[in-house]
């Protein structure tokens, strides 16, 4: 290709094509032949292919762009190069033809903006431009090995030690970026991209002051500036000061009237603080300045409680099937049309969204349910009554934390709910340390090399997990208020109840479990804001839903009497005895507020939030058994859980 011999370079792809038909490095560069050899048919085949197998693939959109050009199809052009810096910022070459064709169409405005995107890629070291396109295309292993070669050159590079704690922050190394990034801020405490990056990473890391710290001094700077009055608002959401939020969303509104993705972030606040009909509107707003932003959408979806009009369904319909409708805009669209259709009974329909939906976020998700499996087996297999007993009397003895966990829409919300409305307990968040703690305990992981953790728990010294237990209990104070017990909700800390009770022996924890069908189900109609990769495929939930049943069932031997397990169909036949059953492992005395749950206020972050703002009721258990007749791979995959889950 780089000789311009692209017959040859066709002739070598095609038997690559062949035999891996979604090659997406294969189909890129045969469409980039199939243009220069002005057969634009062939070249846009490859593109259709390629941007079904990698939806957000920038270069596909940037090639598009190309062609379209080449084609005197300016309009469509200019389009798909937007959307090609949309997926890929590092795109030169897409800002470079942009500001082209706005200068030709007079928008000399937007076209001098993407000249100085396209100059400031232009002066960054090659190493780091590739590194750039390596971060947006997912190729996380290289960018970082590039990266590093590069800072082992140029040690002081500060646009070298962002990229390279971005791609930290995504591989979960979040400790190392975080790290490079306070080093990057000692070099450049004027550079702002470092610290909007830094803002980032503790809020991924819950270090939630230290983010509003931040986000706060950056507003301090310049208090008319949108992005840092955004950017304030979103970290006094996440610490509960919800006043202060809205008061910056709605700075930011009187500076940039109905900016679509601040209207969906006002919504997001009003729906936690529990004001829904005023979240209703702002979601409404956000869809009449962009009416095909599918966050917005799925955000009313994801209400629960909310039925779109026939309008509305319409409206998405066709947002939906449009060819150029954005990755993102696409899977938030396909979920909520899935309830809109389940809502009007149209069963069939609902699922084909819920697949489709599904599938779109499998394209992009790496999660392999053997390596879950082997994660789990490796839990089995080292943390045994033998370890426990081996390490008795180490941690920190401090009794505040009750975890919940299993799955997630297994009914955790509805406990939680209900522990929170007793005077002496906290609800918080699901929060992140426990997984955040077994990952640092990982070690520097390489391809194919075993993970340190669990291992590592047969050989820590003693007072490392006392240490750990007080860091825990140090680290989450920011959620809590003045209880002395607070609720952590991860789900998925079920895979650590080994390593919770060596660094807090006397934490309880309750296992929050439901009919398998109506909790996988639930799981698979749910689109997740992160992470539950395993919910994107009917068989891979039904896997996790068995091997969670095992793990569970192996806690159960290891550690007797340590978990608590509440079915949710109990809870929904008889309430007062599950939640005194509740209360009693707790050693809490019973409150009728805990009855009462659903007039407690509080800000709940879940899915469940509407729900739980409501009395008990049965209306979603047998839910499931309307799409039975699309879920004989969930239930082949479920196997012996799908009668053994009570045990």
């Amino acid at each position: 290709m780089t000789a311009g011999r692209f017959d040859d370079a066709c002739a070598l792809l095609a038997p690559l094509l062949d035999g891996t038909p979604d090659a997406v490095d294969a189909l890129y560069m045969s469409a980039v032949c199939e243009r220069y050899l002005n057969h634009p048919d062939k070249a846009a085949a490859h593109l259709q292919t390629l941007k079904a197998v990698s939806p957000d693939f920038g270069r596909a959109f940037q090639e598009e762009g190309h062609l379209a050009r080449s084609l005197g199809r300016m309009e469509e052009a200019l389009s798909a190069y937007d959307r090609a810096v949309r997926s890929n910022p590092g795109l030169e070459a897409s800002w470079r033809a942009r500001e082209e064709i706005l200068r030709e169409l007079g928008r000399d405005a937007e076209a001098a903006q993407a000249r100085a995107q396209a100059d400031r890629l232009s002066a960054l070291p090659r190493e780091l431009l590739a590194v750039t396109n390596f971060i947006h295309e997912g190729k996380y292993l290289k960018a970082e090995s590039l990266c590093r070669r590069f800072l082992q050159q140029n040690p002081r590079h500060v646009e070298g030690m962002r990229l390279l704690a971005d791609v930290g922050a995504r591989l979960g190394v979040l400790d190392d970026a975080d790290f490079l990034l306070e080093s990057a801020i000692a070099f450049e405490p004027d550079n702002i991209q470092l610290r909007l990056d830094y803002i980032q990473l503790l809020r991924k890391r819950q270090k939630f002051q230290a983010a509003l710290d931040q986000a706060k001094a950056l507003f301090k700077r310049d208090p008319d500036n949108p992005l840092f009055q955004s950017h304030y608002a979103i970290e006094s959401l996440q610490t509960g000061d919800f006043e202060m939020a809205l008061a910056l969303f709605d700075r930011v509104l009187e500076a940039l009237p109905n900016d679509p993705a601040t209207l969906t972030s006002r919504g997001h606040a009003l729906k936690t603080w529990g004001r829904q009909e005023e979240a209703i509107k702002s979601y409404r707003a956000a869809l009449t300045a962009k009416p095909d932003l599918g966050d917005a959408y799925y955000a009313l979806a994801n209400l629960k409680t909310y039925k779109f009009s026939d309008d509305e369904v319409e409206a998405m319909c066709a947002e939906e099937a449009r060819p150029d409708a954005a990755y993102q805009d696409r899977f938030h669209l396909c979920f909520a049309l899935g309830k809109a259709f389940e809502d009007r009974g149209d069963f069939e329909k609902a699922f084909s969204y819920y697949a489709r939906g599904n599938e779109l976020k499998r394209l992009k998700s790496a999660y392999r349910a053997e390596d879950m499996e082997k994660e789990f087996r490796a839990q089995m297999e080292i943390c045994t009554s033998d370890l426990f007993k081996a390490r008795a009397g180490v941690g920190y003895d401090a009794a505040d934390p009750i975890f919940i966990v299993g799955l997630p829409r297994a009914g955790s919300t509805l406990l939680e709910q209900i522990l929170a409305s007793h005077s002496q307990v906290d609800g918080t968040l699901e929060l992140p340390n426990i997984l955040s703690l077994a990952q640092s305990l990982r070690g520097r992981r390489r391809v194919g090399n075993e993970s340190d953790y669990p291992k590592i728990l047969q050989t820590l010294p003693a007072e490392k997990f006392g240490d750990m237990g007080e860091a825990y209990i140090e680290d989450t104070r920011i959620h809590r208020a003045r209880a002395p017990f607070f609720i952590d909700k991860m789900p998925n800390n079920f895979r650590h109840i080994g390593l919770i009770h060596l660094i807090l022996p006397n934490a309880k924890i309750i296992d929050a479990r439901r009919e398998p069908m109506a909790c996988c189900f639930s799981g698979f109609k749910q689109l997740f804001a992160e992470g539950q990769e395993f919910t994107y495929g009917l068989e891979d939930i039904g896997r996790y839903y068995r091997d969670y049943v095992e793990l569970m069932r192996h806690w159960d031997g290891a550690l007797p009497g340590k978990v608590l397990r509440v079915q949710h169909e109990y809870v929904l036949e008889d309430l007062e005895g599950q939640v005194r059953r509740m209360l009693d492992f707790c050693g809490l005395p019973f409150e009728q507020a805990c009855l009462d749950f659903y007039k407690t206020e509080r800000s709940v972050r879940t899915a469940s939030s509407e729900q739980v703002r409501q009395p008990i009721n049965k209306t979603g258990v047998d839910q499931w058994r309307r799409f039975k007749p699309f879920l004989d791979p969930l239930k082949e995959a479920l196997g012996p859980a799908l009668t053994e889950y009570r045990a």
